[in-house]
């Protein structure tokens, strides 16, 4: 019986090794080894890039036996074959073939050539994609890209990186991919050849490593992606800036790509744009992109973080209720006035109105529950109706009979709220950029937040609850009928941006129905009053609160 024992053991070491397959891919026509080669299954998160020499060692043993084997590298035809195919040829050579090129001439002269700058500008170093080869090795050959769109027909100069920290203990190897357009994903690489780069600090210049690509005479129209891989690993860790609200697409090896709404990678060209050339006619639907609604924030998440609000323990206190712990921090003194942030947010989004409002006003500046340092216990959904009622407590707990209301976005739908459930506990109120239905906000940032709850519920992550609810939050509620709003007889300032992402037919809505209402609109204003219009205004409410 133990000789059997061990014998199945043997079958079993030589079964395990036969699924271990190493190889060397060569160019067909030059009979040279090709390095630094795809090889992996498709539609599946397995594969390796080979070595410089074109050699490689991939383990088929996970792989589904009914997909297949790809081999591919820029410039050179795909190489398929069945994953049994495949195991059954070990220390095997691939020689793929060489594209044709058509190489059409192009005849432009300099002045019908318009320089412009495509993609994502932002260096902010609070949100970051991380590239870190000692964490799970199939996430850190994956692939990251951008989408760009070249309505007239242009020719990419410089493919921009912005990196916010760079740590390694040797050149980090990279490749850069250009794609076409399939279905609104990236699809087939459009390069003639393959484009690497051994990264070193000392060519990151002022945050940006720019690869000058203007030799490869590379030319777009339409959709298009560009992505980068890190194709070697390394001891440390890169940090590429991202910007929020913008669309990204990841890809695990040859798995599909996947669309990452809530942050994009800081990846922009520069491009010669031939104006006189024709325009792409799109006949797709209309652009979802919200790029024009959200503007970069970069600057001032990275102000705000460097302030010390929101993490003032010298004046911080935690509120313990029931099912959740409320954090606020008091400065100022006078008639009280509370800063309710928005979605996501915290106190320290109001880093340019504490200190200027506090020389006129005692200011008690709250997060809401699960959202900077208060913390959330319960499984039920947010409501504005809780976040009025936990503002009721606090004030009771301060002794407070009247109280004046800031707030931003959500948080001016919770002063909303108050103002219905809590008349005689309110002075008066300012609300910046709120609204009372789900569809007073612009259709493309519902259609954005729909789409990051549908990831948040496919990833199905307990980590991602609480982001789960906000964003349910904001694409359910509020539900303020008119008739509430008849019922608000305080003095309210309704404050919003030229280019918020509230319509400005429901701005307008609010403040006509809110009995003596006032209304400002901000000039060229968008959705971030708090951070880009902050002496305004900080003017605005102290004149609205003093008369």
């Amino acid at each position: 019986m133990k000789k059997l024992s061990i014998l199945l053991l043997f079958f079993f070491v030589i079964s395990f090794n036969a699924q271990i397959i190493s190889g060397t891919v060569y160019s067909k026509d030059e009979n040279l080894p090709l390095p630094y080669v795809k090889i992996g299954i498709e539609k599946e998160n397995v594969g390796v890039i080979s070595d410089e020499k074109g050699s490689f060692s991939i383990d088929l043993s996970k792989a589904n036996p009914s997909n297949k084997v790809k081999i591919e590298v820029a410039g050179y035809e795909n190489y398929t074959v069945a994953v049994g195919d495949f195991i059954k040829n070990n220390s095997q050579q691939i020689f793929l073939q060489q594209k044709v090129r058509n190489i059409q001439e192009v005849k432009l002269t300099a002045k019908k050539l318009v320089d412009k700058n495509w993609g994502v500008n932002t260096k902010t170093k609070n949100v970051m994609y991380s590239v870190n080869p000692k964490l799970r090795t199939e996430d850190f050959l994956g692939e990251t890209a951008l989408e760009f769109n070249a309505n007239k027909r242009s020719k990419i100069k410089n493919i921009n990186l912005n990196i916010a920290s760079y740590v390694s203990d040797r050149p980090v190897l990279m490749r850069y991919s250009i794609y076409s357009e399939k279905n609104g994903f990236p699809d087939k690489n459009i390069l003639d050849e393959e484009i690497t780069v051994e990264l070193t600090e000392d060519m990151i210049k002022s945050g940006t490593f720019t690869l000058d690509v203007n030799d490869y005479n590379i030319w777009v129209q339409g959709k298009f992606f560009i992505g980068i891989q890190f194709l070697k690993e390394f001891a440390g860790k890169i940090n590429i800036s991202a910007a929020l609200f913008r669309t990204g697409f990841t890809r695990k090896f040859y798995d599909d790509w996947e669309k990452r709404t809530i942050a994009a990678p800081a990846i922009n060209i520069d491009v010669k744009v031939d104006k006189n050339g024709k325009n792409v006619n799109d006949d797709k639907a209309v652009d979802e992109s919200i790029a024009d609604l959200i503007p970069d924030l970069s600057k001032y998440k990275i102000e705000s973080e460097n302030s010390v609000y929101g993490k003032n323990t010298s004046v911080g206190k935690t509120l313990k209720l029931k099912n959740a712990e409320i954090y606020y921090e008091i400065y100022g003194k006078g008639e009280p006035l509370f800063l309710l942030h928005g979605n996501s947010g915290s106190i320290k989004d109001f880093y340019q109105q504490i200190s200027v409002l506090s020389q006129h006003y005692q200011v008690i500046a709250v997060d809401t529950r699960s959202q900077g340092r208060s913390v959330d216990f319960s499984k039920d959904d947010f409501t504005y109706s809780i976040f009025a009622n936990d503002l009721k407590i606090l004030s009771d707990e301060l002794g407070l009979k009247k109280i004046n209301i800031v707030g931003w976005s959500d948080g001016g739908n919770t002063g909303l709220e108050f103002a219905i459930k809590y008349p005689e506990n309110l002075n008066k109120l300012v609300i910046i950029g709120a609204n009372t239905q789900p569809d007073g906000v612009d259709q493309r940032l519902l259609n954005h937040m729909r789409l990051d709850l549908q990831v948040l519920e496919a990833e199905n992550k307990p980590e991602k609850f609480n982001e789960k609810r906000l964003l349910k939050l904001m694409l359910d509620e509020p539900h303020i009928k008119k008739a509430s709003l008849h019922k608000i007889n305080h003095p309210v300032l309704v404050i919003a941006g030229e280019n918020d992402v509230i319509k400005k037919e429901h701005t307008s809505f609010i403040a006509k129905e809110i009995p003596g209402a006032q209304m400002k609109i901000y000039r060229k204003g968008t959705h971030f009053i708090p951070f880009e219009n902050p002496d305004e205004l900080n003017h605005d409410v102290l004149q609205f609160l003093e008369k």
